[in-house]
């Protein structure tokens, strides 16, 4: 071993004196330029390490040596040493059987191409490609603590990417401003309630671009927006230069009429600048005048409110009303063209939410479109630049790519693709028993209920230990529950009031954040308290400990899966971001400027390793509020937070949740309903109308929910929450009420296609799949499908067409051309490539599913694991070949990952009508040798109600052997 060892050391010694000779040198797959020409701002050094055929690393750094760290978003790599260098006039030219890079030797400037390198993918700017500025974390970010110089110092850089006109982007996370094709968008990446940042961002162009940064982070114009006295010369309505016109008037009638220079009231700090005495509960705020461009330009916006909110600029309405609660406000980016010179007037109209309320308008430092069009990455604060290229075929390989860097998914357990019930908040241990047994009843499906906050006494939070005389047997309520066939899940935050034993535990180790304790802050109930610090490896397992102690092993592992609550971490709502930073800072890696966006995943990892070091053949399951890339790895999976009870939060959702999964994290999901609900429909709650024909409140409530439920259905997380109105489906609409009777139909549905959501499952594991898929993943080539916000395939074979818009009735749905499309109900078929006018009775919503799809449908079940599915209802969509893959395991446990699992294949060939049912591969416990299919055959011009229970069809009896299926 030391001769082997001996002679590849020489060998590669030699190849680096020969590289470093041709201008680079060359250590393993690693192959570095040292810049013949350093510049101001730029790099010194770049260096491509080749992580696989279609995986190229780039890190530079205006240092003179690279930095050593580690990453905590990318796990080990093989090593990989298939690919080859050349030289060739002062490029250096790095080849796999993939993909080709070129890295100019001068400037440092890298391209991307396909391997024989007809292809161009991607490359770095000409003039701005990469830019360094020093960065030092700022005092009063710091925290209650130290940090030694180099963890206080950093580099801000900057990398810009030219983009074709026809180039479309995805990903980045979870936002809330309606938007799916991030060309030409700008995003703030950083973690918030409903806020989730990833820094991943994938082109139509069949690449993306993973940045190895934890930092608050910029995608488009790196720039901070303006305030409006800064981007515009103002004049207020009365056409006097300096300001806009601010006139408030309280719920009395008192108008108070100021000048204002800028709208900026955006957190605890500045709304301090509001009008000194003024109460906003009830008031009526307009600011208007006009703007005066200095350039021609498509501004874009960012509008920051609570409370109800309109926008018109020149008369038209640029922002149409929207609302949310003042402790959780929202932001919304709008654009908007305003000619050099010219006056536009503006009118923001603000009807302010509470006492304490926020507003705010700001606007984007002017771009060209040339400019604003290219794919630009800013990072805060890094040890150096660090990103990933990946390319492949289409977007799942992209997306395997991103797992391969960032960890496998894990096959999630079975129950959790079920129907979740929870509320804010289920008070007694009675109320859950009461709830579960409901449902049983009235034999409505469910697998997992939710104990949401505050089970614990009401000064103890952190203690993790139910409250006796609310929950005076915790180990019976779980028990009760399980005898239902439910499951328990129960919400964890990382937050500690000062005067439990598990803060003054992990605060002897210095885990806990001090800045909160330090400025006296309490919280909404009158407590003080602060985060624990889960960047420290210690801290991440005394806090499992805790909850072991308190919840999992002290009740026999009743606790099925945990709810990660405030996983920003979000210390207090509605601060300034240098103060959110002191809050969860120092981190025990460094500043939590440097570290600000990554807490959600070493939290996770607490507990993903802390209960399988415990019961290690247990699935896993955490949901957390927040995200960040590698999330997967960890059995989690994310919602969007508290979200208003609105019809635009609601199709704020889809575009989140696309993006989220575009952005390589699969599993996502919603308060289905919205989680905060306006005053007008809590006050029909608590007057207890049940009548909606005598209340027009009460009747856009259901309609709101029943679309809501109607959605959620087709999403890979299938949960009901919110305050105040319970969402419990007897609790929205009595049983005779098509409010009602839909989302039991959704709900009844969703259990019948378990073997293919389930088999959806296993794909996220075994081929690295995306359940919830723009459409941009199965039809680019179709340019209509690009920007389409509210259709998505889910899975292979269901395009699902949510009705987001109160009353209507029906909507417009484009049908993709590469496919023929059936209606799910009628099986109307209709040719692709046109967009269709489709029916959405109250009801249902459109749902279209596309030639060639195979549909595997399980019995009737109340729970996840009721039934074996003996019997699939297996519909084949004629018009195009097409192929499906069912996959089966024990559902709870980790004998996957021991090959103990089963897949049959199905194919169809459309020419000869043939349907072939391969032989069964692998085996498991309990698992069915011999099931029937019932085969149904759907073609054109076949119209048909669509009835699993009387369904008509081929009958054909499987053993685990091919059998082929003539149609």
């Amino acid at each position: 071993m030391k001769i082997t060892r001996t002679i590849l050391s020489a060998i590669l010694s030699m190849s680096a004196s020969a590289a470093l000779a041709a201008g680079y040198t060359q250590n393993g797959n690693f192959i570095t330029v040292q810049l013949q020409h350093h510049v101001d701002h730029g790099p010194s050094f770049v260096r491509l390490q080749v992580v696989s055929d279609h995986i190229i690393r780039v890190e530079s750094t205006a240092e003179q040596a690279f930095p050593q760290k580690n990453s905590l978003m990318i796990v080990p790599q093989r090593p990989f040493t298939h690919y080859q260098v050349s030289e060739e006039n002062g490029i250096v030219i790095v080849k796999t059987d993939k993909v080709l890079a070129k890295l100019d030797e001068a400037t440092g400037r890298v391209a991307f191409y396909s391997a024989d390198g007809t292809k161009q993918y991607l490359a770095e700017d000409a003039k701005q490609g990469k830019s360094f500025t020093p960065f030092t974390v700022p005092e009063r970010e710091i925290g209650v603590g130290k940090l030694t110089e180099a963890q206080r110092n950093g580099w801000t850089w900057q990398a810009v990417f030219d983009s074709p006109k026809d180039e479309a982007f995805y990903g980045l996370g979870q936002h809330q401003s309606e938007e799916l094709n991030m060309k030409g968008k700008n995003e703030d990446l950083f973690q918030y309630n409903t806020k989730i940042s990833v820094p991943f961002v994938v082109s139509n162009k069949n690449y993306g671009i993973l940045w190895d940064s934890y930092s608050y982070c910029r995608f488009g114009n790196p720039n901070d927006y303006l305030q409006l006295h800064r981007a515009f010369t103002l004049y207020n309505k009365d056409g006097v230069k300096g300001s806009l016109t601010g006139t408030y008037t309280d719920s009395e009638g008192k108008t108070l009429v100021r000048q204002e220079d800028s709208i900026y009231f955006e957190n605890s700090e500045t709304i301090g600048h509001l009008p000194q005495g003024f109460k906003l509960k009830g008031a009526h705020v307009t600011y208007e005048g006009y703007l005066e461009s200095p350039v021609d330009n498509l501004y874009r916006f960012i509008l920051y409110y609570a409370g109800y909110m309109k926008v018109y600029i020149d008369g038209k309405e640029v922002v149409a009303e929207r609302w949310r609660t003042a402790w959780n406000p929202n932001s919304f980016k709008f654009e908007a063209p305003l000619k050099q010179g010219k006056r536009s007037k503006i009118l923001i109209d603000w009807y302010p939410d509470g006492d304490v309320s926020y507003c705010g308008l700001r606007a984007a430092v002017p771009q060209s479109e040339e400019e604003q069009s290219k794919l630009r990455i800013w990072s805060e604060m890094s040890r150096d630049m660090d990103y990933y290229f990946i390319a492949g075929d289409n977007l799942d390989q992209v997306i395997s790519g991103y797992r391969t860097l960032t960890g496998k998914a894990q096959v999630y357990p079975k129950w959790a693709l079920g129907y979740w019930q929870s509320r804010e908040r289920y008070k007694t241990s009675g109320e859950m028993e009461d709830v579960l047994s409901e449902f049983r009843k009235r034999h409505i499906p469910i697998d997992n209920i939710v104990q949401d906050w505050n089970y614990w006494k009401l000064d103890s939070w952190g203690s993790h230990e139910f409250e006796q005389s609310r929950y005076p047997h915790p180990q019976a309520m779980l028990d009760s529950i399980h005898a239902m066939h439910g499951r328990f899940m129960i919400s964890v935050w990382p937050k500690f009031y000062c005067s439990t034993k598990n803060y003054q535990e992990l605060d002897a180790h210095g885990w806990i954040y001090h800045q909160a304790v330090k400025d006296s802050i309490y919280d909404w109930l009158g407590f003080m308290g602060s985060f624990y610090d889960a960047y420290a490896p210690g801290a991440r397992k005394m806090f499992w400990r805790q909850m072991d102690e308190n919840l999992y092993t002290k009740y026999h592992y009743g606790v099925d899966s945990w709810w990660m609550d405030a996983s920003e971490p979000n210390v207090r709502d509605c601060t300034p971001m240098w103060y959110r930073k002191a809050l969860s800072g120092p981190t025990y890696l460094g500043s939590s400027t440097e570290y600000f966006n990554a807490y959600s995943i070493v939290n996770a990892d607490a507990i993903y390793h802390g209960q399988r070091s415990v019961k290690p053949d247990t699935r896993v399951f955490l949901l957390t509020r927040s995200g960040f890339a590698g999330l997967q790895r960890y059995s989690t999976a994310s919602w969007s937070g508290d979200i208003a009870c609105r019809w635009e939060d609601m199709r704020a959702q889809m575009t989140a949740g696309l993006n989220y999964c575009l952005a390589g994290l699969p599993i996502w999901g919603m308060d289905q309903g919205g989680f905060t609900p306006e005053d007008r429909y809590g006050a029909v709650w608590y007057s207890g109308q049940k009548d909606d024909s005598k209340n027009a409140d009460l009747k856009e409530w259901r309609e709101l929910q029943t679309r809501w439920s109607q959605f959620g259905a087709f999403v890979p997380l299938y949960r009901a929450h919110g305050q105040v109105l319970y969402r419990e489906p007897w609790n929205i609409a009595p049983d005779n009420h098509p409010a009602y009777k839909s989302i039991v139909y959704y709900d009844r549905l969703r259990y019948r296609l378990m073997p293919y959501i389930y088999s959806l499952n296993g794909a996220i594991h075994f081929k690295d799949y995306t359940m919830m898929r723009a459409l941009v993943m199965d039809y680019g080539q179709d340019t209509q499908v690009l920007d389409i916000k509210d259709q998505w395939m889910f899975g292979p074979a269901l395009m699902a067409c949510p009705v987001s818009q109160y009353g209507a009735r029906s909507r417009q749905v484009y049908l993709p051309k590469q496919n023929g499309w059936y209606d799910l109900y009628t099986n109307t078929y209709y040719d692709g490539g046109q967009t269709i006018t489709a029916d959405a009775p109250y009801e249902r919503i459109p749902v279209f599913v596309p030639a060639g799809a195979i549909l595997p449908y399980g019995p009737q079940m109340e729970w996840s694991d009721q039934k074996k599915a003996s019997e699939i209802t297996l519909y084949v969509y004629a018009g195009k070949n097409g192929q499906f893959t069912l996959y089966e395991d024990e559902g709870t446990n980790y004998n996957y990952e021991k090959g103990k699992y089963a897949t049959i294949d199905f194919s169809y060939d459309d020419a000869a009508k043939l349907l072939t049912i391969s032989d069964r591969k692998g085996d498991f416990y309990g698992m069915l040798k011999n099931r029937t299919f019932k085969i149904v055959y759907c073609v054109p011009g076949q119209k048909v109600a669509f009835n699993l229970d009387k369904a008509i069809g081929k009958v054909v009896k499987y053993t685990g052997k091919t059998v082929t299926v003539k149609l």
